[in-house]
């Protein structure tokens, strides 16, 4: 296949095995990595298609930047993954039919998350293009997460990825204090905010995402698992809300922190 799955990885020996598992028809898989101290390492380069590369984190627009450019890809696609994201039921043969037909120079496409080990109904998870051509995509960052640009037509994938994070609640805690801190300084910043900001600073963000993400999750039809991705966006806008807060009243500017 003339394509590169792509992981940036930073302590994820939770999640890499099955991401990697999932790729193996690929002929190389680029792994950069921003100084994993656990056993990401070992894992990735277990699996034979695996460049394992490492680069010091400074953002993620740079960190995307260098592993879709800085890395000798030499295919005309590039698919962009987390370490906890991957291909899901039929993936594989869409993807195929897309780099046959060669009409698009991107795709943006859907995620199953999944909680507890279980599958959620839906989530609040957006689309994203993930899938692009290598020589017509930008990468920029607004808050805690990097933006994708294409030059060119995007269709819209049939199949989805699999988002499922493994990490310990600790550590998915400490990523959530980084984002959330990076989040604050984009709104902050923002010369005009969106509703969804503008509720943000309200305060009352927590209380609407945790129903509006229970209610997308499955709610009773899937009540463990519901209630748990509840928490998680509830937690989420709560400290961004506290930050938000803290700044309001004048508190010292919120620090980026590295989130890798």
């Amino acid at each position: 296949m003339n394509i590169t799955p792509v992981i940036l990885t930073f302590n994820e020996e939770s999640n890499i095995e099955a991401t990697l598992t999932s790729l193996r028809w690929a002929s190389r898989v680029v792994v950069l990595d921003s100084g994993s101290t656990d056993q990401t390492e070992q894992i990735a380069r277990s699996f034979e298609n695996v460049d394992w590369l490492v680069r010091t984190f400074d953002t993620h627009r740079a960190q995307w930047q260098h592993a879709i450019h800085g890395t000798s890809i030499t295919t005309v696609y590039v698919l962009a993954l987390d370490a906890d994201m991957r291909p899901g039921v039929g993936f594989q043969d869409e993807l195929s039919v897309f780099l046959e037909r060669k009409e698009f120079a991107g795709a943006s496409i859907a995620f199953d998350y999944r909680t507890l080990g279980r599958g959620l109904m839906g989530s609040i998870y957006p689309a994203q293009v993930r899938l692009f051509r290598h020589d017509r995509v930008s990468i920029d960052q607004h808050g805690h997460t990097q933006v994708v640009e294409v030059n060119g037509p995007v269709c819209t994938f049939r199949s989805r990825l699999i988002h499922e994070d493994r990490k310990p609640m600790s550590r998915w805690l400490s990523n959530q204090m980084k984002y959330a801190s990076l989040e604050a300084i984009r709104i902050k910043r923002a010369p005009k905010r969106n509703l969804k900001d503008c509720l943000r600073m309200a305060g009352i963000s927590p209380a609407i995402w945790g129903v509006y993400a229970y209610a997308r999750a499955g709610g009773p039809f899937r009540p463990s698992a519901s209630r748990a991705y509840a928490y998680e966006r509830i937690i989420f806008e709560s400290i961004l809300a506290r930050l938000l807060t803290e700044e309001v009243e004048g508190a010292a500017p919120v620090q980026s922190g590295r989130t890798p």
